[in-house]
């Protein structure tokens, strides 16, 4: 999935993306609020991580132009501010959850994963198709019983395509989703791990469809 991180505390924005990113998450980071508000007029995201006190434009500034845009995207603040008032505030700008500084990372990575899976209309953590079964907290994967070894974009692009069964992405779609702004990665690399992933599901009770020229889905092999 891909996340925005906007923080301008270096060795806490650092530790962040590197964490989101150990999971097989796309991470794009910025450090000013405006640049982060120029992005997200062209650009969506899984998830938004946004500190409040920001260099430019602070974080309610962005929350309040992101609803008023009538952006559907979670938003999860960090704040180091832990007056009622300030959390108050965040929430009622449209902020869907919050975190106070200092956090433990634990947490962080259990509440975004809420609002991802909320924002996909999935009760649980766990994602069925056919009989793939993909853990989204020990982001793990199976297929019946038997655990399948993914790697982390792997990971990543299964969990894409099982979360929607029988939704057509197209490989444009998938790049965004699965490499940030900083990564330089052909188009041909989604077909790659189109393909390593294909390998690995071969045996499940559940297909990936190319729809040449349109995109990819996984389909249920019930599916008529």
């Amino acid at each position: 999935m891909r996340i925005l991180l906007v923080e301008d505390t270096l060795d806490v924005g650092e530790a962040i993306a590197r964490r989101f990113k150990a999971i097989g998450h796309s991470v794009d980071w910025e450090t000013s609020g405006a640049a982060a508000a120029d992005i997200l007029d062209s650009t969506g995201y899984d998830l938004i991580i946004l500190d409040v006190m920001l260099p430019e434009l602070d974080g309610f500034e962005i929350l309040r132009r992101l609803r008023r845009a009538k952006s559907p995207a979670p938003v999860l603040v960090l704040t180091a501010r832990s007056e009622i008032e300030d959390r108050v505030e965040a929430l009622d700008l449209g902020a869907d959850d919050y975190l106070v500084k200092p956090f433990d990372f634990r947490e962080l990575e259990a509440r975004a994963r809420v609002l991802m899976r909320r924002h996909a209309g999935e009760p649980t953590n766990i994602i069925q198709c056919g009989d793939i079964i993909l853990d989204r907290a020990s982001r793990s994967a199976r297929v019946g019983r038997r655990e399948i070894q993914l790697k982390r974009r792997e990971i990543s692009l299964l969990e894409i395509l099982a979360s929607r069964p029988g939704r057509v992405f197209s490989k444009d779609e998938l790049l965004q989703s699965l490499f940030g702004f900083d990564e330089d990665v052909s188009p041909n690399a989604v077909e790659l791990y189109i393909g390593r992933l294909r390998k690995k599901l071969d045996c499940a009770k559940a297909r990936i469809v190319t729809l040449r020229g349109v995109g990819y889905q996984l389909v249920p092999d019930d599916t008529e």
